[in-house]
């Protein structure tokens, strides 16, 4: 009788100050900062946007600025004075975008791209991009780790709630071991809350940043499903959509 291949894991990794513990060189890194960085990259590649070169700072990207590059900045959940753009996905759902090249830096989901530069590969995860992203996972026969931007280095709810919610979709399929504490705990989350993921993150520190900024309907953007069906992936420095 032939013995059933070993499955592939997926791990949750909850901040990018702890992702350099995990072994990740052969892994595919979801990097997942729902609120909102990982979101608007989706709604942009959705759009018909070209490649969005993410940069770890504000000079970096100024300096793409300079050379008349397209150019979005967000720090501390507000756009960064002189810049195209920001961080809401409502900005990027524009089809006057399509064919752009954007350069692009946030507070927490651009640091978590350069955290996870060593993986094997790095796909961007959120909720508005769930089912495609899942059923391509299932046929990469990888390791997966889970990777939440976070606040700042800091846990957060929203990311553990994308990273839960891949982790049970994909447990569905029966070909990944999920019984890892972390993977455990997010899935446990998501299965909570899942029926009102809204309503579950009303007290959460980023929902209430974000809605003191006047930025409810992006909350709830973030937070539905499927809206943005695209699987962005990086190539050399660029995120582009994977077709």
């Amino acid at each position: 009788m032939q013995e059933k291949s070993a499955k592939n894991t997926i791990e949750v990794c909850f901040s990018p100050h702890s992702f350099p513990l995990y072994p990740h060189e052969e892994c595919i890194v979801v990097v997942i900062d729902v609120l909102r960085a990982t979101s608007s990259i989706c709604a942009a590649l959705h759009s018909g946007v070209e490649r969005i070169l993410p940069v770890a700072s504000v000079l970096e990207a100024r300096n793409y600025q300079s050379k008349g590059f397209l150019c979005a900045a967000e720090r501390q959940a507000q756009k960064v004075e002189g810049f195209d753009l920001g961080n809401s996905p409502s900005e990027y759902r524009n089809p006057k975008l399509k064919g752009k090249i954007i350069v692009f830096t946030t507070t927490n989901g651009t640091q978590a791209i350069r955290a996870a530069r060593e993986a094997y590969r790095i796909v961007i995860g959120s909720f508005v991009n769930m089912t495609v992203l899942c059923e391509w996972l299932a046929k990469q026969h990888k390791n997966i780790i889970l990777l939440c931007a976070g606040w700042k280095d800091f846990f957060n709810l929203e990311d553990t709630l994308c990273a839960g919610a891949i982790a049970h979709t994909l447990d569905k399929t029966n070909l990944f071991e999920t019984n890892y504490d972390s993977t455990l705990a997010a899935k446990t989350l998501y299965e909570t809350a899942h029926k009102d993921l809204i309503g579950f993150m009303e007290n959460s520190s980023h929902f209430k940043r974000l809605e003191k900024l006047n930025l409810a309907d992006d909350v709830k953007y973030c937070l539905t499903l499927d809206l943005a069906p695209v699987v962005p992936i990086m190539e050399g420095n660029y995120i582009i959509h994977h077709k």
